[in-house]
């Protein structure tokens, strides 16, 4: 059985990453599996442990830092995020192409880990639709969306680091050139 894809989507906070991953992760051709990242911040409303995030403790997440369990790890606006390696490994030796939904701290730590993964960037419109997507959570107090909205500047600024680079203007088009770069690397693998 061939190894699957590691692939990276990835792009500032805000940019709609989840939106278009749930619009084209479940087309069978992909044959996508979806690695789950552990954080310590608390669940959004809706969110449930072991489907959007595994939820743990910072003592938790400091372990498996400490044991080397991770592929990449990153603390955002003091909260950590994080990507099991064994559960990476698992779901490629099982053939599935696995697709990390991650932030660009610990994707650029992905890439320079495994070089030959398939990294995806997206871009908002602009700054100020980026803006009134984060506010238009309302989950977060206005210092943390300035922070976000800083940080995201600053992220921008490495989309080239990554092989492909898509604007989020529409999450349907979005999410299809995503699907169709994903198919063209699974053929090209083969």
């Amino acid at each position: 059985m061939k190894r699957g894809l590691l692939i990276i989507l990835s792009g500032p906070s805000g940019v709609g990453k989840g939106t278009v991953r749930k619009i084209f992760f479940d087309r069978p051709e992909l044959n996508l599996a979806f690695s789950i990242s552990m954080t310590t911040r608390s669940p959004r409303n809706g969110e449930v442990d072991g489907v959007d995030y595994s939820f743990v403790s910072h003592e938790r997440f400091k372990e498996a830092i400490d044991n080397d369990e991770l592929l990449e790890h990153a603390e955002f606006v003091g909260n950590f995020y994080g990507t099991l390696l064994s559960e990476v490994d698992r779901l490629r030796d099982l053939g599935k192409n696995v697709l990390l939904e991650i932030e660009v701290q610990g994707a650029l730590q992905v890439i320079a880990k495994v070089p030959d993964s398939l990294s995806i960037f997206l871009v908002p419109p602009s700054m100020e639709e980026l803006k009134r997507r984060i506010e238009g959570r309302k989950t977060e107090s206005q210092d943390v969306i300035d922070e976000r909205l800083a940080k995201a500047a600053k992220e921008m600024e490495l989309m080239n680091h990554y092989r492909y680079v898509i604007r989020n203007e529409d999450p349907q088009i979005a999410a299809d050139a995503v699907s169709l770069i994903i198919k063209r690397n699974i053929e090209a693998s083969i």
